[in-house]
């Protein structure tokens, strides 16, 4: 009886500590949507508000953390268990560093408002940002569901952000060669598609979480990377 009751409260932790994953998952959502609706639309106001809306998502990261280290030392969960509180807080890691994304997009929405920039390029980051916030809820549905093929398909996805991240660099580098006068904002709208880029890869290693709690083992496949510009850039 004693067991079972530990049994019961463990899972009752568990399942609260999960809510608020979910939580902040619609969180970061709506900020991946506003931050690039925000840059579509030169929306200052919107822009502030998923600035502001950071630190809710800061907030739960911290309370997320704090609650699995109290389950893990109140608990002591072994084998499997213990699997699933360390998967929420790489998971709630990963979440904030999206956020922390839509932040910098939103930030440098504010900087290219005054721009009168020629080139085109928002709707383009607009629908690569669909794409990842489609990829993002995916890979939150596969870790409530434990769908461990929904997980595969958000890894292999990120191929084509990565995929529009190179077609956004080339266009982008194109208008700066035309007209100097457009490389600062050309150099914002770069930076911002990096930030897409990047959500993409911490949406997959949510992906490769939910899939090593499921099987126990890390996904044997080298990761897609379709990014071609690392080395023109110097990202690393």
């Amino acid at each position: 009886m004693v067991e079972q009751h530990i049994a019961s409260a463990f899972d009752r932790d568990l399942e609260a500590i999960q809510a608020q994953i979910m939580k902040m998952g619609g969180l970061v959502e709506a900020a991946i949507v506003a931050s690039a609706r925000a840059l579509e639309t030169r929306d200052e106001e919107l822009a502030q508000q998923v600035r502001l809306g950071d630190r809710a998502i800061d907030g739960l990261e911290e309370l997320i953390n704090e609650e699995s280290a109290r389950v893990i030392a109140t608990r002591a969960p072994a084998a499997v268990d213990l699997r699933v509180v360390l998967s929420v807080m790489k998971i709630a890691g990963n979440l904030e560093r999206i956020g922390d994304y839509s932040k910098n997009i939103a930030k440098r929405t504010g900087v290219l408002i005054q721009w009168n920039d020629s080139t085109d390029s928002s709707a383009a980051l607009r629908r690569m940002a669909r794409e990842v916030e489609l990829m993002l809820k995916d890979a939150l549905d596969a870790y409530i569901q434990r769908d461990v093929e929904l997980a595969a398909d958000v890894i292999t996805r990120d191929r084509e952000v990565d995929q529009m991240y190179n077609a956004l660099f080339r266009e982008i580098l194109t208008h700066m060669m035309e007209d100097p006068r457009n490389i600062t904002a050309c150099m914002h709208l770069h930076f911002i598609a990096k930030n897409i880029e990047r959500m993409g890869d911490h949406v997959t290693s949510i992906a490769e979480e939910l899939i090593y709690l499921v099987t126990g083992n890390r996904p044997e496949d080298e990761r897609p990377k379709a990014d071609t510009t690392s080395t023109a850039t110097g990202e690393h």
